[in-house]
């Protein structure tokens, strides 16, 4: 059956200077736990701790650059490129450059805090 998502829930996010992450299909915005698709808008600046997800990530970047450290490389992700992350494998994910980022993240299972195991 089709549904209709009027309007994503604004989640708040891990990081400094704040981003915004606006869920439409998830755990919180439509009770799914399938999978997860957010639109995020990262600032200049804003970097978030490390991270270890149980779930896979796929990542469209719209505007801007995203910068992906993995433990073995670096390298940032412009607009009109994508990148994905397989679960089980460290990344942190920043926006170092003046023009921030806008982005899709599509999450397989779903994200869930208890699920993205952050670095302390």
């Amino acid at each position: 059956m089709a549904k209709l998502i009027e309007q994503p829930t604004v989640i708040p996010a891990t990081g400094e200077p704040s981003k915004s992450i606006e869920e439409f299909f998830g755990r919180v915005n439509s009770d799914t736990d399938s999978l997860s698709i957010a639109r995020m808008k990262s600032p200049p600046g804003w970097s978030e701790p490390g991270q270890t997800p149980e779930f896979d990530e796929y990542t469209i970047v719209l505007r801007g650059m995203l910068h992906i450290k993995l433990k073995e490389r670096e390298f940032d992700v412009a607009a009109g490129q994508a990148v994905s992350v397989a679960g089980g494998e460290w990344v942190q994910y920043s926006t170092p450059h003046p023009e921030g980022a806008e982005y899709i993240a599509v999450c397989r299972p779903a994200f869930s805090p208890e699920l993205v195991y952050r670095d302390e």
